[in-house]
């Protein structure tokens, strides 16, 4: 990426949006992921302008991992070129968070939940970013062949070190966050937040775990923030595939939506879900976000907007009304499990 940085510098102002706060955080009730738009194959001009517009209208959390690109580390450079210029002054204004767990590069240290992995990756998304420290540095994913008192000692030496701020987990089952919570209990690690995927036909989460309690309850219980990412199941739920697959989609990119996932029994029940959402004056991605922030458990929403319009459409979930009792009811039978959850076997299922 050669293109210079254009543009005023050091002009972007963060906007206002509502913030919910749990775990020492505080964040915007949408967040912006850097996770399939921020590749080598994206002209850095477009990312820039993406980046920019979030923050102007109020998006404070900017969320990454060192897998993000492709190639590895290439969304956390671009992020690094703006926080180096453009928001530059803003820094300490933002959240930014960072996970290692996923593959980053090649040999038995190059994913996982190691301590020699988490430390070198850690090490090489600061250097990209151009920081000191990240706010929130995460496990991605658990690891059952680590022990936990390894990745959650790993962590608490990142925060010691201060090179993360606060840290977290990523796409741990009930169970497992429970567990990790004690190993970090005994360790003098503080799990500030959680990083789960949840949407309308994703609602592993609320599932009961083998003590009767939900993820949401364990990380209410334990005061963790919830980032919930993918809420709008990979372009699912904005209405993507209602009429097809387009040519420019995840899933015609071979990306993580997969075209088997959409079966005639999903598509009717988003097609169900836009007739609500048309009813109630949203858009459908608007309705997808509004029903996961209708738990208070959740701090924030984490989207992963390729324009700028999808995320102007998106954040009118911030100014617009609660759904109401009666949208809830209509949504009920509609908000069913489309079996989109592709972390689940990597992690939330061990």
């Amino acid at each position: 990426m050669s293109e210079p940085v254009a543009g005023p510098v050091g002009s972007v102002v963060p906007g206002a949006l509502p913030q919910r706060r749990a775990g020492g955080l505080s964040l915007p009730v949408v967040s912006l992921g850097l996770w399939q738009n921020f590749g080598d194959a994206v002209p850095f001009a477009d990312q820039r302008r993406l980046v920019l517009h979030a923050v102007e209208r109020g998006i404070t959390h900017l969320d990454l991992a060192n897998n993000y690109g492709p190639p590895s580390f290439a969304a956390e450079e671009s992020l690094g070129r703006l926080l180096a210029t453009d928001l530059r002054h803003v820094r300490e204004q933002l959240v930014v968070t960072t996970k290692a767990g996923y593959g980053a590069w090649a040999g038995p240290y190059g994913e996982h939940g190691s301590a020699k992995y988490l430390t070198a990756s850690l090490d090489e998304s600061l250097r990209r970013l151009g920081v000191d420290a990240v706010d929130v540095f995460y496990s991605h994913r658990f690891d059952p062949r680590t022990p936990l008192e390894e990745t959650i000692g790993a962590l608490g030496r990142a925060v010691r070190s201060g090179k993360a701020r606060l840290v977290g987990i990523s796409s741990y089952s009930a169970r497992r966050t429970a567990e990790a919570l004690e190993v970090a209990r005994r360790l003098g690690v503080q799990l500030a937040v959680h990083q789960p995927s949840y949407s309308m036909v994703n609602r592993w989460v609320e599932e009961p775990g083998d003590d009767g309690r939900s993820l949401l309850d364990v990380t209410a219980a334990a005061g963790m923030a919830v980032v919930a990412f993918s809420p709008l199941a990979q372009g699912l739920l904005a209405g993507r595939y209602t009429h097809g697959i387009p040519a420019d989609s995840r899933a015609a990119r071979g990306g993580p939506m997969r075209p088997e996932w959409l079966t005639d029994e999903t598509l009717a029940h988003v097609a169900a879900l836009e007739v609500i959402a048309r009813e109630g004056g949203r858009s459908l991605a608007q309705l997808a976000l509004a029903w996961v922030l209708r738990d208070p458990r959740v701090t924030t929403v984490l989207v992963g907007a390729r324009t700028t319009e999808q995320l102007d459409d998106n954040l009118r979930v911030a100014d617009g009304p609660a759904l109401s009792a009666d949208e809830l009811a209509a949504i009920e039978p509609h908000a069913v499990d489309a079996g989109i959850n592709l972390w689940a076997a990597r992690s939330s299922d061990l």
